[in-house]
């Protein structure tokens, strides 16, 4: 094995530990539908990934980065006066296609996708971005050059496959959340929830 080359004065960059990010979760029998879902897909396959468990299916909204050694205190604190100023109205959301975010040759996550069911999301999306950038946290997704495309994610290392519909899954969603991700721990700790109950779009 070569050996690694360190420039003189300069340490290896410190391991990341813990992500941060707003997410809505479906409702507990969406969850188990979802769930459910993965589970054939991973069956249909010869790999051997497993798909998400219930409780760690979400849409996410915005990434707000990774860090070493826990979460920045401004960060979050910047996060929860964005969220605080958001006033929308529940809406409903509709998934109802399977996409491949594998690159050909390589496997990749397989996720739940939609059309006009997510119109929703991308407000709701549009709306958190603002927000964030009044508050000094203008995220990746928040530029205009990145797309952003509400997904589920149903399991990982799965080999590329070409789109395919399946049953419309959909569920109301009343709220998002703010998540503390541990980064290789598998585990989402909810931080704060907030509920849409202003006015319609």
């Amino acid at each position: 094995m070569p050996e690694q080359l360190w420039l003189p004065g300069l340490e290896a960059p410190p391991t990341p530990t813990d992500g941060l990010f707003f997410a809505v979760f479906p409702d507990a029998n969406t969850a188990t539908n979802i769930s459910n879902l993965a589970q054939r897909l991973c069956g249909e396959t010869r790999a051997r990934s497993k798909p998400l468990s219930a409780s760690r299916l979400h849409v996410t909204l915005h990434h707000l980065g990774i860090f070493a050694g826990g979460l920045p205190p401004a960060c979050v604190d910047a996060a929860m006066r964005a969220a605080g100023a958001i006033c929308m109205a529940p809406f409903t959301v509709e998934f109802d296609t399977v996409v491949s975010f594998a690159s050909k040759p390589r496997p990749g996550p397989s996720v739940l996708t939609g059309s006009e069911g997510v119109v929703g999301l991308h407000a709701l999306h549009d709306a958190l971005g603002h927000a964030l950038k009044d508050c000094g946290l203008e995220t990746r997704a928040a530029s205009a050059a990145m797309a952003y495309e509400p997904h589920v994610t149903l399991a990982y290392g799965l080999p590329w496959a070409a789109a395919r519909p399946v049953e419309p899954i959909c569920w109301n969603v009343r709220g998002f959340a703010l998540i503390h991700s541990l980064l290789g721990r598998t585990r989402h700790i909810v931080l704060a929830r907030w509920p849409l109950e202003g006015v319609g779009l």
